[in-house]
C-alpha cells in the first residue's frame, strides 16, 4: 500500500533532522514542521496531504496550501496558464506574506481542496520569505501547508511548541528556528469575473485596486 496515503507510523524520525534528511522523509510520504516568516508550517506532499487533515483534526472541507520555492512550479500546479495581473502581484509579493488563492485544475488542487466541484476549485500559492523554509522547498518541490496547530488552538509559533503540539513528526533543524511574524499571511483571492478580493488581512497589503 502506498505509504504516502497513510498516517504517519511508528518508524517516524521525531526529532529535528537537517535538510536533507527530512526532505527524504518528506518525498518518501511522511509529514514535516518547519519555519516560515509567518508562522511555522505543517507540510507534506500533495499526493500525501490527507494526513495532515489527520494531524490537525480539520475538517478536510477546509483546504491547505501549496508552498513553493520558486514561481514555476507553482503556475504548473494551476494547470491553468497564470493572467498578467497574477504574475504582477507574486512579482511584487513573493517572497513574502501573501497567499495567492487562484483558479485550477487538476491533481494538486484536487488533493488540496478534496471534494470541491471542479467549476469552483481553487488552490492557494505562496513562497515565503523563510530561507530555511525555502532551503527545503528547493528539495522536495512545493508542498501541501498549513499552520503548525491544531484545530481551534492558537498555532505555534517556536519549534519547541511544534515539537509538543506534534511529537511524532519530524522538524527542520537547526533549532531555534528564526522567531516567525506570529501573524498568517494576507490571502487575495481572484474574482472569476476579474479583480483581487481580500479573503484575510495578515502580515502585508500590497497596493492594489480590490473590489
Amino acid at each position: 500500500m502506498d505509504r504516502s496515503s497513510q498516517p504517519p507510523s511508528s518508524d517516524s524520525p521525531a526529532g529535528d533532522l537537517p535538510p536533507a534528511r527530512l526532505a527524504g522523509w518528506i518525498l518518501s510520504g511522511g509529514p514535516a514542521l518547519f519555519p516560515t516568516d509567518t508562522l511555522p508550517a505543517l507540510a507534506a506532499r500533495p499526493e500525501a496531504a490527507r494526513q495532515i487533515w489527520s494531524l490537525k483534526t480539520r475538517p478536510s472541507s477546509k483546504p491547505l496550501i501549496l508552498m513553493g520555492a520558486e514561481p514555476e512550479p507553482l503556475w504548473a500546479a494551476l494547470e491553468l496558464p497564470p493572467l498578467p495581473q497574477w504574475l504582477e502581484v507574486a512579482e511584487r509579493c513573493w517572497p513574502g506574506a501573501l497567499t495567492l488563492v487562484l483558479p485550477a485544475r487538476g491533481a494538486v488542487v484536487a488533493a488540496l481542496q478534496p471534494g470541491v466541484v471542479a467549476a469552483e476549485a481553487r488552490l492557494g500559492l505562496r513562497i515565503p520569505a523563510c530561507e530555511q523554509a525555502l532551503d527545503l522547498l528547493r528539495r522536495t518541490g512545493p508542498l501541501a501547508t498549513t499552520s503548525a496547530n491544531r484545530s481551534g488552538d492558537p498555532p505555534c509559533l517556536t519549534a519547541a511548541e511544534s515539537a509538543a503540539m506534534f511529537p511524532q513528526v519530524p522538524r527542520l533543524a537547526p533549532v531555534p528556528w528564526p522567531r516567525p511574524a506570529g501573524q498568517a499571511s494576507t490571502v487575495l483571492a481572484w474574482r472569476p469575473s476579474g479583480g483581487w478580493q481580500v479573503l484575510r488581512s495578515g502580515a502585508v497589503m500590497p497596493d492594489l485596486p480590490f473590489r
